[in-house]
């Protein structure tokens, strides 16, 4: 099973972006497909989850949006109105399992499948 991100660049405050999340050898159709990142120095911060509804960071409510399509082997990012704090490598995660509860879906040990991450840059 891989998940191959791709997306990520370097971009100016205001600027939005598409991540994109590729799985080969399996499918998430019944589970969990999320997004996770970590900025330099800081730990890995939940981001965004589809699962048995979609859930978000309150950092990033309003302004990204998550999605999944192709059976659930391809899953997406739109992040709009970027912010410097937003820099980060994203990764993208995936799980055979759906959750009861929204801090389920934002704990990072509850996805068995990771992906490479990919950089993200936002300019002031």
């Amino acid at each position: 099973v891989q998940l191959q991100a791709s997306g990520g660049g370097t971009v100016q405050t205001g600027d939005s972006l598409r991540l994109s999340c590729t799985v080969s050898g399996h499918t998430f159709s019944r589970g969990t497909m999320g997004w996770f990142r970590q900025a330099p120095g800081k730990e890995r911060e939940f981001v965004a989850a589809d699962g048995r509804g979609t859930y978000y960071a309150d950092s990033v409510k309003g302004r990204f949006t998550v999605s999944a399509n192709n059976g659930a082997k391809t899953l997406y990012l739109q992040m709009n109105s970027l912010r410097p704090e937003d820099t980060a490598t994203y990764y993208c995660v995936g799980d055979d399992r759906t959750f009861s509860t929204r801090y389920s879906y934002t704990q990072a040990n509850s996805y068995y499948y990771w992906g490479q991450g990919t950089l993200v840059t936002v300019s002031s």
